[in-house]
């Protein structure tokens, strides 16, 4: 297939950007440039590769050229500073994955850790930890903090530790809503906080202190903070990592409701196998920050 450096790059700026014209700006080019580019790739792959709506999303083969696109640009940049032909380091543009649990704890410190001389700008792609994997595909991200172990897409895998989580709820809740402990009867009938619909994480929890297979009144709080204000004031229970319990202005405003059943969530760094002294940096930085934070592997 003939396809040049030019159009995978703009392939990626059409689907990061989110419109042609977007694209354009970014790329100093004219929006029909950008279209042009986008067809002319399209008729070489005799495939639709974005959907023209607002945002633009890849679609199956976009996804996958869209992942060529990230790792030939890198490597195009890479190359031509190692060889002298650029006078200033290109901004390194990384789409990472992340659980929204790591983000609020510990990932951004590890960000932080990035050499300057990197120049790295980073594009995060939120979801649960069970779920991140799937971003590779969907949104062609180049490294991902995920539950899965197994290599995804031809990636390298590193055990990074593992997240504690304990199930908590403020005390006047607890003890409403859990007057003789946690019980099957009073799991079905009290409130729980879920992270969103992806998140199984509190019914596998009942599942495995009750045996029983339990639908109970569900909140949906898709942010990591609120989701622990949620529990906070009372909405419900919930599970939440020990990293974020302990940084709780007021820890004492929830209590553990079974201290002797700790739910470990493994966690792993998934990285395209791409030859980038920004990516080797960011994963350097990930599995320092991941050894001082996380528990352990294994």
């Amino acid at each position: 297939m003939d396809m040049s450096l030019d159009q995978l790059r703009t392939l990626a700026a059409v689907i990061d950007e989110g419109t042609f014209d977007a694209a354009a700006t970014l790329l100093g080019v004219t929006p029909s440039a950008v279209s042009q580019r986008v067809k002319a790739l399209e008729t070489t792959v005799g495939r639709v590769l974005v959907t023209r709506t607002r945002p633009v999303r890849p679609t199956g083969p976009g996804g996958i050229l869209l992942r060529l696109a990230r790792t030939a640009t890198r490597a195009a940049e890479d190359a031509a500073l190692e060889l002298g032909f650029a006078t200033d380091s290109p901004v390194a543009r990384l789409p990472i994955a992340v659980n929204a649990d790591s983000l609020a704890t510990w990932f951004l410190p590890a960000l932080a850790r990035m050499p300057a001389r990197h120049r790295a700008v980073f594009d995060l792609h939120i979801d649960d930890q069970d779920r991140t994997d799937e971003l590779f595909t969907s949104e062609s991200v180049l490294a991902a903090v995920t539950s899965v172990g197994r290599p995804v897409a031809g990636c390298s895998v590193v055990p990074l530790g593992s997240m504690r989580y304990a199930a908590v709820a403020a005390p006047d809740f607890a003890a409403a809503a859990f007057p003789d402990g946690l019980t099957a009867a009073r799991l079905a009938r009290a409130p729980v906080v879920v992270f969103n619909r992806k998140d199984t994480m509190q019914h596998r929890f009942i599942a495995d202190l009750t045996g029983e297979m339990l639908t109970p009144p569900t909140h949906y709080v898709p942010s990591a903070a609120d989701f622990a204000r949620a529990i906070h004031l009372g909405l419900g229970w919930g599970l939440i990592p020990d990293l974020q319990y302990a940084a709780l202005p007021s820890p004492s405003g929830l209590v553990p409701l079974v201290p002797d059943r700790p739910v470990d969530v493994p966690l792993y760094w998934q990285v395209w196998p791409l030859d980038s002294p920004p990516l080797r940096a960011l994963s350097t930085a990930v599995q320092a920050a991941a050894a001082t934070a996380l528990r352990p592997p294994g």
